[in-house]
């Protein structure tokens, strides 16, 4: 089993994804919008060029994601994406990355049970943690 979050965006998907692959690395290997599916014709015109499924698969993770109508977007709440590195160089330069532009809520540090660990919401909404746990 695999478990892959999947974030929804209002109107942001195609720039949010864009921006994790430059932070996070690895590939976006779909990025269909309403007006390539076969609901082409069943959505608003200015609703075409949203997207309705991205994917981006960096090793043996995948995020997923796709556009909402305004009407039924909400922000996240109540959880996060959470990120586990070996190194803390990485978890740094991650860290520092996704928190362009967003909102640091706990900075990158070292803690009882982690080399770095630190909490952001970026500047797509999207919560995120960031951990790079300490060798047992």
């Amino acid at each position: 089993m695999q478990l892959n979050p999947y974030l929804n965006f209002n109107g942001q998907c195609r720039v949010a994804f864009e921006f994790y692959q430059r932070c996070l690395g690895g590939e976006i290997v779909a990025m269909q919008t309403h007006g390539d599916s076969p609901m082409a014709e069943h959505v608003p015109p200015d609703w075409r060029d949203s997207i309705i499924h991205a994917r981006l698969v960096m090793g043996d993770t995948v995020l997923m994601g796709s556009d909402v109508p305004p009407q039924h977007y909400e922000r996240p709440k109540g959880l996060a994406v959470s990120i586990h590195l070996d190194a803390a160089e990485e978890a740094d330069r991650i860290f520092n990355a996704l928190a362009e532009n967003g909102t640091v809520q706990m900075p990158i540090q070292e803690t009882f049970w982690a080399t770095r660990f630190g909490m952001l919401v970026d500047q797509y909404g999207t919560p995120w943690m960031v951990n790079c746990q300490k060798p047992e």
